[in-house]
This record gives C-alpha cells, structure tokens and sequence, in this order.
C-alpha cells in the first residue's frame, strides 16, 4: 500500500519521542511540533481507559504524547513493525484487514476509550490497520513504556490485561452475532451497540451521526450495501428509527432490541395498512413485534 509522506512520518516516530517524565525536556521542532503535541500523565490515561487508577509505589512522572490525525489517515498499517498502542481520545475510526487483492474487511469501529493496535503484540507485526473517519486525538503509549512502568504501578499490567480483555469480549459477541442473526437482526443490534458505546461516554443514546458509510457497516457485519439500506428504511417506515442523511434517532430501542427477522411480505402489508391511515406508529410497531419470527 502506498502511503503519503505525511502518514509515513507519522508511523516512523521514534518511540522515544512519545513518552517524557515530568520536568524532561520536550522536542520544540521537526515532526512533534507539526503535530502540535499534548500530553496526558497516567491518571488521564486511566480516565480515558475507564478504568480504575492502578496502585502505585511512589511518583509516576511519565506522561503520554498526543498525536493528530486527520480524516483518511493510517496508522499501523499492515505488516509494519508493532511499537506502541494508541488509545482514542477524541474521534472514530476504523480497523480493517486488508487481503492480497487491496479489499478491505471492517473489523470494528474504535472511538473514545478504545485501545488501538492490540493485534500487534504477539507476532511484533501489525495484521490489520486503522483508518481516521474524523479528525482524531490519540494518545501514544509505547509498549517498551508499559512494561517499564510495572515497576512503580503494579496493577498496570492488569490495567491493560483488563483493556484487551474488553476489546476481545467485543469481539467474540460479533462473532457470535453473525453466525446466528438474520440480516435485519445484525443492523438492529448494530445501532444498539453504539447507541449504548455512546451513552457510555456521556452522549445521547438517541440521536446520534453514523460517522462510517453504509458501505462500511455492510462491511462490518457481512452484509450488501443495498441491504444495510433496506433495512434502514424498512426500520423506519417502521417507526423503529428516525433517519435523515447519516443522523439517526433512536424511537423504538426495544423493538431494535429484540427483533429477530421481520416475517414474510410483513413490511409491505404494514407499509399499506399505515399509508391508508389504518394503523398509527405505535400500533404498526406493536404488529411489527407480533410478527416477528
């Protein structure tokens, strides 16, 4: 894959760069002032995580730089050397695997408090990348720093064992959704997803921007472009969703909640009773409910 200069530099930091103890002297020039750097101590970088502060023995000076990206830039990109991981401060992201053809396959949608390049770990080579959908604010947390931290915060190793194991958690209930869902399943319990990833960072659960295309969450969860936008406006003839462009609110949360696959021909015969005034929105979503299967 060829990569503009710029996400080059990017990539090539020295590790070095992206962590300094208290009192350190910082680099005023070259790359990190082009990236207008910012730094974060070990407590914000909990505070981001969500997750407890560790147990420390003594002071922990090192702080954690901050590094720009604008929407479309790469970072650990596939088959570069692991060094570091990145935790989402501000934006949403991307992760793909790329074949041998260029295709790409969305492996999830990382945004605040998301650990980045995890999949790097164990061969000490990235396998899949990520992709800047919005302007991005990640934190640099070299791994070689990590380790070195252990020694005054104890409890970081279970910090990070606890961080990973939320992120393969996430995972595995993919895994499970698309083995088992029908397609009309896999795009209620998408929104619902990220409706409750939303909440939980202090957002509304209701009215939200996809920030990915619907290309990507065909991608995501194995389905057709056509089909994510069938279901979309099928949910909201149904009153289960408002829709306009890429913002979305959420009416019916419990319907998306439960819903298994709509029953045959049940979308047109609701579209008809309601166009001729028959049934209202809430009683079109309770049929809706009967008729699932």
């Amino acid at each position: 894959m060829n990569l503009s200069s710029e996400e080059k530099m990017i990539d090539q930091l020295p590790l070095e760069e992206t962590a300094f103890p208290v009192g350190a002297a910082r680099p005023v020039a070259g790359t990190l002032l082009r990236l207008r750097p910012l730094w974060s101590t070990l407590d914000q970088v909990c505070e981001v995580m969500r997750v407890p502060l560790p147990e420390r023995h003594g002071r922990c000076d090192v702080l954690f730089q901050h590094l720009r990206f604008k929407p479309g830039q790469r970072l650990n990109v596939t088959g570069s050397a692991f060094g570091r991981l990145y935790l989402v401060r501000g934006g949403f992201l991307k992760t793909v695997m790329i074949d041998d053809c260029g295709s790409e396959q969305v492996l999830g949608f990382p945004m605040r408090g998301d650990v980045l390049g995890i999949d790097g770990i164990s061969e000490k080579r990235h396998t899949a990348e990520t992709v800047c959908l919005t302007d991005c604010d990640l934190i640099a947390m070299p791994f070689h720093q990590i380790i070195a931290i252990e020694q005054e915060v104890p409890g970081m190793q279970d910090m990070m064992c606890s961080v990973i194991s939320r992120e393969l958690a996430r995972d595995q209930k993919m895994i499970g959704m698309l083995s088992t869902y029908s397609a009309e399943a896999r795009v209620a319990r998408f929104l619902v997803n990220l409706s409750e990833r939303y909440a939980a960072l202090g957002f509304s659960a209701h009215d939200f921007t996809l920030q990915m295309t619907r290309r990507d969450i065909g991608s995501y969860l194995g389905l057709t472009l056509e089909t994510i936008s069938r279901t979309l406006n099928a949910f909201k003839n149904l009153q289960f969703i408002d829709l306009a462009a890429r913002k979305i609110q959420i009416k019916d949360e419990a319907a998306l909640r439960h819903l298994r696959r709509f029953a045959p021909n049940s979308l047109n015969h609701r579209r008809a009773m309601r166009h001729i005034g028959d049934l209202g929105p809430s009683e079109t979503a309770s049929m809706a409910q009967r008729q699932w299967l």
